[in-house]
Formats: C-alpha cells, sequence, structure tokens
C-alpha cells in the first residue's frame, strides 16, 4: 500500500480534501465535500483534492461558452429522445474544444504532482449531486487508473462535458434544475490497489428500516457493484449487535480492474473464484461497524462506498444521504401463480405487464409506455424509458445498483440479480412483478398499475382508522399523486428547501432581487406549492416557511456576498428572526402562498420554524397579517416546536392567534441536551432522552388546554414503538412521517390507541394494568 503523502496545496481553484467538509457543496460539490467532510472527521480515506467548481465557472465563462451552452438548451424536448441526444451532442462538442485557462491547467498538474500518485481516479462532483435532495445516481462520468498530468487535465474537462450527457439534461429537467447554471466540481483521488469493493447501507433500502445494514461487495473495484455488473454477494447486520443476518453469496462471473498504462478492463472469473465468499463474517461485521460510525457522524442514513486494499486495509470511498428507499410491505402466503423467475426485490411493490426485452437501449423503438422492461442491466441513460415501465427485472443487480436506486425514487416495482430474466422471459408475455416476494410470475395476477396524476389520483378520506392522525412530511412536487394516494391524513410538514432551490435556479434570493426576477420566483413557489394543495384538497397541507441557515444560504450563488459566517449556524440567524429582519424575502414566500388562495385552494396553512421569543413571533406576524392570510377564515398559522422556551410561551402564542404546533425533534433534543448530532464526539443524541419525555409530557397536554391543536415531524415516532406510545398517551392531535414508513406509523397509532383503551377500560373495573 502506498504510503500518506503531503496533501496539495489548496488555492482558489483547488482545495485538498483536509481542507473540505459538508459545508463546501458549492466549491466541492456533493461528492468532494462529503470526502472532505470524512477527511476531517478521521476516516481512511484515500487523499485527493478538488477542482472547485469556480474552476469550470472560469472555463464556461472565459469565452461564452455558458451563455452558448444556455441558448442551446432552451427549450429542448427531453421527452423526444432524438431531439435530446442532438442537444446533448451538441453541447458537448462545444465543451471538448474550448480552450482550458492556463490557470486551471496548471492547478491541476500542480496538484496532481503534489499528491505524488501514478494511478488517480477522476469523478465528477455536481453540486446538486449526493445531497438530499438530488442522488444524480451515475448520471456524471468517473474515469478510473489515470495516468499523468495531460491525461488528468483531460479527464477534467470529460467530467465537465458529463454534465451534458441525455441523461443528465433528462434528469435536470425532471427535478426543475437549470440547465447551465449548475456548476460541477472534479475530485482526483489516489488510486487503490482494491482486492474487494462495494457499498453499504446504513438502512434497509428496500424497506426503510433503521436496525440493519445492508452490505453488497464483488471482487476488484467497486464499479462492478455500482454499475449492476454482477450479482453481488450481500450481507444484512444488526446494528445493535453486529449479528449477521442474512449472508447471500452469488456467482460473481467478472470483475473489473485496472489496465497497466491506464483505463479498466473487464476479467472473467471461473466458476470456483466466483462463488467465493467476498467477506468473512469478521469483515462484515467491520464494516458495518464502520457503517455506523459515518451515520452517527452524519446523524442521517448513509449511502455509502467502500474498499478493501491488497494489503487488508479497509477505505471509504464515499458517503451520501440516503435519498430513496423503499417500504416494508405485505405479501401473501404463496404465490398465486407459477414462478418464472427470482430475484432480489429491489423495489417494493407488484405490477403486471407484456414483456419488452431489451439488449441496448438502441432498441428502445420496441418499448411501450406500461411494458415490463426486461434487461440484464439498466444505467442512467436508461432512466427516460424506466420511466415509462411498469414494472423492471433485471439479470444482474443488487440492492444498490442503478436500476434499483432508481427504480426505488420513480416508485416502479423492481426485482434484480434474477441472473435468468431474459432468457426465460419472452417478448409479449404478459407477466407480473412482484417485487416485494422478488419473484416474476406467470400471467395477470392483479389488475395493471396505471401511473396516477394529480387529477386522477383516488381521493382517501379525511380520517384514517386511528383517531390520532398520521400525515406525512413532503418536498418533492412529482411525488404528490403517489403520496395523495396513500391512506394519510394530509401533509403535516411540507418543507420549502428544495422547492426554494428550484425556484431560485441554484441564486440566492437577493441576487434574483438584483436581476428583477422576484415576481418569477414567486409564481414559480405558487405553481409548486398549488400542486401540492390540488393534490391533497380537502386534507390540510401545512407548509413550513424557509429555514436556510446562513451556511446553506452561502451555498447558493452569490450567497456570499448577502450572507454572514456564523460559527454556528443551528444556533444563528435563522427562522423567525430572519423574517424580521429581512421582511422583503419574508413578503415574496407570503405572495406565493396568497396566490394560492386566490386559486381557490383553502387548504394550504403556514408554519414557522424556530421561534424564540413572543415578542420576535409578535413581530413577524405583523408581516402576515399584512399579507391578508390571516383573513381568510380557514387559514392556520402553525410554530414549530423546536426550541425549549415554547413550553413557556405557549399562551402568548394561544393570544397571538397561533393554531397549532408541530415538534421537531431532533432540533429540540439538540437544544434540551445541548448536544450536536452532527458531532462524532456527541454521540448523546436521543430523542427519547428522559428530559426530551418529560418535556413532551408537559408540553402537549399545556398546548391542548390553551386550545392549540399538536403534531410532531420527527423520525423517531416511526422508529420507536414506545415514542409512538408516548405520543399518543400525552394526547398528541397527529403524527407526521415520511412516505416510506406510513404503514408502519399507522400500525403503532393502532397498537399505542389499543393500550390506551385497555389501560382505560382496566382503570375503570379497578384492574391494575
Amino acid at each position: 500500500m502506498t504510503t500518506t503523502v503531503e496533501a496539495p496545496i489548496s488555492s482558489g481553484l483547488i482545495r485538498s480534501f483536509d481542507d473540505l467538509g459538508r459545508e463546501d457543496v458549492a466549491f466541492a460539490g456533493g461528492k468532494g465535500a462529503n470526502l472532505g467532510e470524512l477527511t476531517r472527521a478521521g476516516f481512511a480515506v484515500p487523499p485527493g483534492f478538488v477542482v472547485g467548481a469556480p474552476a469550470y465557472d472560469l472555463f464556461v465563462s472565459a469565452g461564452g461558452l455558458r451563455d452558448r451552452i444556455a441558448e442551446r438548451l432552451a427549450g429542448v424536448e427531453v421527452d423526444d429522445p432524438d431531439a435530446l441526444r442532438r442537444a446533448a451532442d451538441d453541447v458537448r462538442a462545444m465543451v471538448a474544444v474550448e480552450p482550458v485557462p492556463d490557470s486551471v491547467s496548471e492547478e491541476i498538474r500542480r496538484g496532481y504532482a503534489k499528491l505524488a500518485a501514478e494511478a488517480v481516479s477522476v469523478r465528477s462532483s455536481a453540486t446538486a449531486e449526493d445531497t438530499e435532495a438530488a442522488s444524480f445516481a451515475g448520471m456524471n462520468e468517473t474515469f478510473l487508473n489515470v495516468h499523468g498530468a495531460d491525461a488528468v487535465v483531460d479527464a477534467v474537462r470529460r467530467c465537465w462535458a458529463s454534465l451534458f450527457g441525455a441523461r443528465t439534461i433528462f434528469y435536470r429537467a425532471k427535478r426543475g434544475f437549470g440547465q447551465a447554471d449548475m456548476d460541477i466540481a472534479v475530485v482526483v483521488q489516489r488510486q487503490l490497489e482494491v482486492d474487494r469493493a462495494g457499498v453499504m447501507f446504513t438502512i434497509d433500502p428496500s424497506t426503510g428500516e433503521h436496525d440493519h445494514i445492508v452490505i453488497e461487495g464483488a471482487f476488484g473495484l467497486g464499479e462492478a457493484v455500482v454499475s449492476g455488473r454482477v450479482s453481488p454477494d450481500r450481507y444484512v447486520v444488526d446494528k445493535a449487535t453486529l449479528a449477521i443476518r442474512a449472508r447471500e453469496i452469488h456467482p460473481k462471473t467478472s470483475t473489473i480492474e485496472p489496465r497497466d498504462g491506464g483505463g479498466t478492463f473487464v476479467r472473467e472469473l471461473d466458476s470456483d473464484h466466483a462463488l467465493r465468499p467476498t467477506l468473512t463474517d469478521e469483515e462484515a461485521q467491520g464494516l458495518a461497524r464502520l457503517g455506523t460510525k459515518v451515520e452517527r457522524h452524519y446523524g442521517a442514513p448513509q449511502d455509502t462506498e467502500w474498499a478493501i486494499d491488497r494489503d487488508g486495509a479497509t477505505w471509504m470511498l464515499q458517503s451520501r444521504p440516503v435519498t430513496a428507499v423503499g417500504h416494508a410491505a405485505e405479501a401473501p402466503a404463496e404465490p398465486p401463480a407459477t414462478v418464472l423467475v427470482r430475484g432480489l426485490g429491489a423495489a417494493p411493490g407488484a405490477a403486471s405487464g407484456s414483456v419488452c426485452v431489451l439488449g441496448a437501449l438502441a432498441d428502445a423503438g420496441r418499448f411501450h409506455d406500461g411494458d415490463v422492461l426486461v434487461t440484464r442491466m439498466t444505467a442512467p441513460d436508461w432512466v427516460p424509458l424506466m420511466r415509462r415501465a411498469v414494472a423492471i427485472a433485471t439479470d444482474s443487480g443488487g440492492m444498490t445498483c442503478h436500476a434499483a436506486i432508481v427504480s426505488r425514487e420513480l416508485g416502479i416495482p423492481c426485482v434484480v440479480g434474477t441472473q435468468e430474466a431474459t432468457k426465460r422471459l419472452r417478448d409479449g408475455e404478459v407477466v407480473t412483478v412482484d417485487a416485494t416476494r422478488g419473484v416474476v410470475l406467470e400471467g395477470s395476477v392483479m389488475k395493471p398499475s396505471e401511473p396516477l396524476s394529480t387529477e386522477s389520483a383516488p381521493r382517501i378520506a379525511a380520517r384514517g382508522a386511528t383517531a390520532t392522525a398520521l400525515l406525512l412530511n413532503l418536498s418533492e412536487p412529482s411525488q404528490v399523486a403517489k403520496a395523495a394516494a396513500l391512506d394519510v391524513d394530509g401533509v403535516g410538514l411540507l418543507r420549502a428547501e428544495l422547492m426554494v432551490i428550484e425556484a431560485l435556479d441554484g441564486a440566492h434570493p437577493r441576487l434574483l432581487l438584483e436581476e428583477g426576477r422576484a415576481d418569477e420566483f414567486v409564481e414559480r413557489m405558487a405553481e409548486s406549492l398549488r400542486t401540492f394543495a390540488a393534490g391533497f384538497t380537502p386534507r390540510p397541507v401545512t407548509y413550513r416557511t424557509i429555514d436556510f441557515r446562513t451556511n446553506e444560504f452561502r451555498g447558493l450563488r452569490g450567497g456570499e456576498r448577502f450572507e454572514p459566517e456564523e460559527a454556528n449556524p443551528m444556533i444563528g440567524y435563522r427562522g423567525v428572526q430572519r423574517y424580521v429582519h429581512e421582511p422583503d424575502l419574508f413578503a415574496l414566500e407570503l405572495d406565493a402562498i396568497r396566490r394560492v388562495w386566490d386559486s381557490g385552494h383553502s387548504n394550504l396553512h403556514v408554519m414557522l420554524p424556530f421561534v424564540r421569543s413572543a415578542d420576535e413571533l409578535a413581530t413577524c406576524l405583523v408581516h402576515v397579517a399584512d399579507s391578508g392570510l390571516p383573513a381568510r377564515t380557514e387559514f392556520e398559522l402553525w410554530v414549530m416546536a423546536e426550541v425549549p422556551s415554547v413550553l413557556f410561551n405557549l399562551e402568548r402564542y394561544a393570544d397571538l392567534g397561533v393554531a397549532g404546533i408541530s415538534i421537531g425533534s431532533n432540533d429540540l433534543t439538540q437544544l434540551l441536551l445541548g448536544v450536536d448530532r452532527d458531532s462524532e464526539l456527541l454521540a448523546s443524541f436521543d430523542e427519547r432522552d428522559p428530559a426530551v419525555v418529560a418535556y413532551l409530557k408537559a408540553l402537549i397536554p399545556s398546548a391542548r388546554a390553551l386550545g392549540l391543536k399538536t403534531s410532531i415531524c420527527g423520525q423517531a415516532p416511526s422508529v420507536h414503538p414506545a415514542y409512538t406510545e408516548l405520543l399518543v398517551r400525552a394526547g398528541i392531535d397527529s403524527i407526521s412521517v415520511n412516505i416510506d414508513v406510513v404503514d408502519r406509523t399507522r400500525r403503532l397509532i393502532d397498537v399505542a390507541e389499543r393500550r390506551l383503551l385497555i389501560d382505560a377500560a382496566r382503570s375503570t373495573m379497578g384492574v391494575a394494568s
């Protein structure tokens, strides 16, 4: 194993991993920022540096390339494959001939020389990639085993060009990102001599269960696992005890390895080697222990990449938030029809349709909307086609391959790793893909699924099977139809942040004001909010206004001009205090909400975050009153209960016209216990702490006594059954959870309410509980 050397000197264009953290997405992109975060936290990360977004900006701005790209992509019809491909080819050709500024080229060469590594990997890191908002799974290019300074500079340019592949243009359009505004950074990192590699989820990506870790691995470079070339070995490890719950060894028919002089090649494995386990139990447990530490550091479930080198050392190659998970689903006791193939249920659900076997994307003309897509493995280029499929089945791949991740994000049933789907299934044959079981069945054993639209989504009664209302936490307008069809009572937390980023085109709101584009922002926000209000009518939708912290605002384009640098942004200039000091920006948000009401939607309500004091709230409510919203009879104003002072100000809040409080258990726990859930040194972050429990037992009844509605929008109720029972016994009105845990939470609420009724009956009869 090569010894570590001095990291490259950082500059305005490149920065070493040691000088980066998760707050540096605007400079280093998601991948680069996370590699810096892992390095600074003390995890074993191969050394490297990031060619920052300012280098790309210099490249596209020096000769007017950015404007030419914007002009070429303006109005391109991304659902037209031919038009999309032509536009992508044109833009990539522009990038290929544009000269790289000498200052950029020299910095890259200097960084590569200081790294003192013959071989490096060069990996794209877009500024909206590997974040909670969007995964951009496999969208931008990676070049492995790159040798020499000239080749590194060329690989960086090719990473820049990958920002305009057809698949990436399509994805940006569907997620609402601007086509020419997004910048890209590039990671240059020492190439390991890899023996085994793979991926690790600190949450089960298919069911959303938090109590175990899923590891997938194969021999050689991890690209074989991520791309789905092989069906990897799979290990499921209990997070608390590190016991091996499941061990699946699959035939790994090939491996991707470095080629002498640069690049990679595929080597076929003989049957004995192919069936060797990738990991020993001890190695799987060691990885799981490492994954737990990474999750604790970030304070949220992580999708990671790992490698074990030829000397047996374990390295972390990436960590990013989990962006899409499935949900646990009930399956019938026995398959109702003949099983044609078996695999791994990667995106749960079931759907029936006609088989279309595709060997390559070039054959996509044979595919019809509503077909079952059957192929060896999908790639990022296949996303437009995957959107049209009723279900998907692949020969290879595991829970973390491209097909699995994208299918979960799209909500399409998917079975991967069948080994023989392309051989056993025939074109035109009607089958049912039961991805809950991981099987493909003969014939149509259920009514074919149809995509839901906002207009056609079935309406669910305003009250489910429990007395405690079950609400959703949402942020993505494209999920409205799917979410509105669930047995839920409305939206308890509509997060502003993703909609705001899209409406602002990644710019700071004050930059838009300078450019005279305020009305454009307001209308975009109104349209997104209108989508939620229409989809859930007449059920309530409670929108939490913008709660960016200063470091997050600084990450937006132009943000460094307007935002102060704070030592601790979590308790800094945010929430209601920002609205008080910058009422002109707050007014834009209120204007968007008023436009939704003016268009006839009276189920959209407002929730104010991070309320510190009654005086601060009273000042803010003057601006809310100016919008005219409180005069609307059905309008409700809520406040987040995340600052502990809320309990002591409840009477004042009620007098000011607040309708309800929603408990933000993450921030509340941090502020009550004086801990930082993002700090690895302060691992005592637990919403079940006796101090937090006592606070909730006082807060909820006090609020109800004042006529205030009560809710919670943290993850604790969906994870800990005792927490759900605590809330129900305290008398909470509603519990708001993520879409993937609706069924689990409904069951937990039902059990808690039944226990409460039984205890009440026993008390009446004088029987001890």
